[in-house]
């Protein structure tokens, strides 16, 4: 069974006789309810470092609706024992208030790239994302983290706050894990219906045609409201967007000589279903 450490103090002992020893260190910081998506990233780490960090935390500032908090899986027995098999040579997962102490009042909230889309759906979302892997920098020592590019506006603004405030941390962005159907992995995922999870691939299928029409000259506009309509044929309760945008800055961009991505957040059943795709 992997290690679990739960105090801050706990953690530091162990990673300054690994920084001693000269030691590259990655994390992979997660809020548990483990998939292979996850458990990419901790395989790309075990690859790369000579010792593997896995933080399973579920942020509460991250959340703006209480009842997703509430309702948010955890499983840290069964995250534990996916990531023995990597292996991973630590699971971080401390108590809110290990985190959170009492009396604590600082924010970190990064402009520009968090404000668009998923900022705008959510609000205050990323200023808990920016301040907790900020936190678990800082508490592992990492040289390295890892994230998926699923959600690629989280990690849009993990670069730019670490390029920002000069942390000394290189951040690693993961190809997007998908089921065979081409979903895209997530723990919401098993909040879905049956019948919702067969149609849950349309969001991905639906994005790769937009894609494609763009790319062959269709305009921008008129190939994401096929897709938005796609979606609704099939059961999708609401589409919050789909918009193209600039890879890096998540402005909206029409120009096809720069990097840009096509990202969308859809219902299904009830859950929130997010997806993006280079176009």
């Amino acid at each position: 069974m992997t290690t679990i450490i739960r105090s801050v103090a706990g953690l530091r002992s162990q990673v300054r006789a690994w920084r001693a020893a000269g030691e590259v260190i990655g994390v992979v910081p997660t809020m548990g309810a483990l998939h292979e998506g996850h458990l990419s990233l901790a395989r790309r780490a075990r690859a790369e470092c000579s010792r593997v960090i896995t933080t399973i935390f579920v942020n509460p500032k991250q959340f703006n609706n209480p009842d997703d908090l509430k309702k948010y899986p955890r499983t840290l027995e069964n995250d534990a024992s996916l990531l023995a098999t990597v292996p991973v040579d630590l699971v971080f997962s401390p108590p809110v208030e290990e985190v959170y102490p009492e009396g604590f009042i600082t924010s970190v909230s990064v402009g520009g790239v968090s404000e668009p889309l998923e900022g705008r759906m959510r609000p205050g979302h990323f200023d808990g994302v920016a301040t907790v892997v900020t936190k678990l920098f800082g508490m592992t020592e990492a040289s390295r983290g890892y994230f998926g590019q699923k959600d690629w506006q989280q990690l849009q603004v993990v670069l730019r706050l670490v390029a920002d405030l000069n942390l000394p941390v290189e951040v690693v962005g993961c190809e997007t894990v998908r089921e065979a159907d081409g979903l895209a992995m997530s723990s919401r995922n098993l909040q879905l219906t049956p019948e919702g999870r067969a149609r849950a691939p349309v969001l991905y299928a639906a994005l790769t045609h937009a894609a494609e029409e763009i790319r062959a000259g269709q305009s921008d506009r008129m190939a994401i409201r096929e897709a938005a309509e796609k979606l609704r044929e099939v059961g999708f309760e609401r589409v919050e967007y789909i918009e193209l945008r600039d890879a890096a800055t998540l402005m909206p961009s029409d120009d096809p000589r720069r990097p840009r991505r096509m990202l969308a957040a859809a219902w299904l059943d009830g859950v929130r279903l997010i997806d993006n795709i280079p176009v």
